[in-house]
């Protein structure tokens, strides 16, 4: 499947569709927030946003090997639109994870929504390469996808980042009922669209939705769940990472070359246990077919990109 996507072919509706059955029964039975153990001795590959970016997660396997038992990834959000090989990332990811539950984990992205698959991309291309049923499966799987992920009871992983007020507990993030479209407040909302800022406290979101949150908000966060670092995505980044809070959050963003005109780096990180100190590799883009970023999405936004 993953040679016919890498030469432009679909694979036939009938088994994406069953692909698709296959990982929402597998994702409906998660917590929304799952706990990772990781043995000592192994490793564990953090991944941010892809965004249809299929060529460059070929090359991150091809850097780092393809997700297994020993081999575990988490691929934290924005795994579609923007690029315009959403499908393919899509269906790579979900088929891994049906081959191999405990080999690959998925969290959901502020992407993984029908307004924003809408308006950047995903809808079109699905609809292009598949059909209109198949939109909504897709739209029905998304909302299944966990929120948040901790890994050895250290490192909390999740898209966008922390929350409006503090006092929030790890058993409240597993309580939130994600079965549904994103609301645009609360603790939902926030873990997929909140960013990082330099100053203290919090402060509006840049996107209009969720907030700003500051290094006092980070490690008060942590200590109050007992954690020693935040892992985040949602943010491009010259070289695919940045280490923000005084070491205590890491933004990383697996999407190189962005767009195809950012000139960023991708990257990821690994941990080993027991120490999960994170080793963090950036990569560079790779060549992909002509066919450019947005080259399904609506005519309103194919103005500005």
């Amino acid at each position: 499947m993953m040679d016919d996507f890498k030469n432009q072919k679909n694979i036939h509706r009938r088994y994406a569709f069953q692909i698709l059955l296959q990982v929402k029964d597998l994702l409906e039975a998660m917590p929304s927030l799952v706990d990772i153990n990781i043995p000592n001795g192994k490793q564990f590959t953090v991944c941010g946003d892809i965004h249809g970016q299929y060529y460059d997660l070929l090359n991150i396997f091809e850097i780092n090997g393809l997700p297994s038992e020993d081999n575990p990834y988490l691929f934290n959000g924005d795994f579609v639109d923007r690029g315009s090989f959403s499908v393919e990332v899509i269906l790579v990811l979900f088929a891994f994870k049906c081959m191999c539950p405990t080999g690959l984990y998925l969290s959901r992205g502020n992407h993984e929504s029908r307004s924003m698959n809408k308006i950047y991309g995903f809808e079109g291309e699905v609809k292009s390469k598949y059909n209109e049923s198949m939109i909504e499966l897709f739209a029905e799987v998304f909302c299944c996808l966990p929120l948040a992920h901790v890994l050895n009871d250290k490192i909390f992983v999740v898209h966008g980042g922390l929350f409006s007020v503090d006092g929030i507990k790890l058993d409240d993030i597993k309580a939130i009922d994600r079965f549904r479209e994103p609301p645009e407040e609360g603790l939902m909302c926030e873990i997929l669209w909140s960013d990082p800022q330099p100053r203290k406290g919090r402060g509006p979101s840049k996107r209009g939705v969720g907030l700003s949150f500051g290094e006092d908000v980070t490690k008060r966060f942590l200590q109050e769940n007992n954690l020693e670092l935040v892992v985040r995505s949602h943010e491009v980044k010259e070289e695919g990472y940045e280490i923000e809070h005084d070491g205590k959050l890491i933004t990383v963003f697996s999407a190189p070359n962005y767009c195809d005109q950012m000139g960023n780096k991708g990257a990821f990180i690994r941990f080993k246990a027991p120490e999960l100190k994170p080793e963090i590799i950036s990569f560079s883009a790779v060549p992909h077919p002509d066919v450019r970023p947005m080259a399904y999405a609506n005519n309103f936004m194919r103005l500005f990109s």
